[in-house]
């Protein structure tokens, strides 16, 4: 029906990491590489799941991630690429190498969205604040439009089927060949034409 879990949650782990533990998952990735986080635990002997054992690699045990504090071209860059993509904080991560995206999302959380707040910018927006607030009364007091998506669809005319005259013994007028059939013919720019002329030529 859906996924099997990835561990038995009885026999797993929870808490902190042991030093014993990381060094384990450091020795097994080293070896094997990164992937399969599924079956790394069982075979590596560790008693965590596999997810934990991704995460605790990705975001600790990495040996390109970047420890210690955020330089000032990092935050520009953060804020910059937030203006441009939102909370997407793994496209972020991706540009700043050796920075997880938990790490920048925990990072504009507690330092950057309140720099930013300081200063009268809207961490969202990236607008001063008072414009924000403006905006978002008049969008309050104006009535709400529904939004109309309407595919429209131009299509030529309907036409009835013409009928062939070779098909039908007729002339290209509609008429059968021969004699007129009537004394007047109505034409297309709304004059008459008098047939009782024709049937002599």
């Amino acid at each position: 029906m859906g996924r099997s879990p990835c561990c038995e949650k009885a026999h797993t782990n929870k808490g902190a990491w042991t030093k014993e533990e990381d060094e384990r998952l450091i020795a097994h990735i080293r070896v094997h590489g990164e992937g399969c986080w599924r079956s790394l635990p069982k075979a590596d002997g560790l008693l965590r799941c596999g997810k934990s054992c991704r995460l605790r690699w990705i975001n600790y045990l990495r040996p390109d991630l970047k420890r210690g504090n955020f330089s000032r071209d990092e935050e520009d860059l953060i804020i910059k690429l937030h203006s441009l993509l939102g909370n997407k904080w793994s496209l972020i991560a991706a540009r700043l190498p050796g920075r997880t995206d938990n790490e920048i999302k925990n990072y504009w959380n507690t330092h950057i969205r309140r720099k930013l707040l300081s200063r009268g910018l809207d961490p969202a927006k990236h607008r001063p604040l008072a414009t924000a607030v403006k905006e978002a009364g008049r969008r309050a007091r104006e009535p709400s439009r529904p939004d109309l998506n309407l595919e429209l669809c131009i299509s030529p005319p309907y036409q009835e089927e013409q009928k062939k005259p070779a098909e039908l013994g007729e002339n290209m007028l509609g008429e059968k060949e021969g004699k007129c059939g009537g004394e007047f013919l109505r034409l297309g720019g709304g004059g008459l034409l008098d047939c009782r002329s024709l049937e002599g030529s």
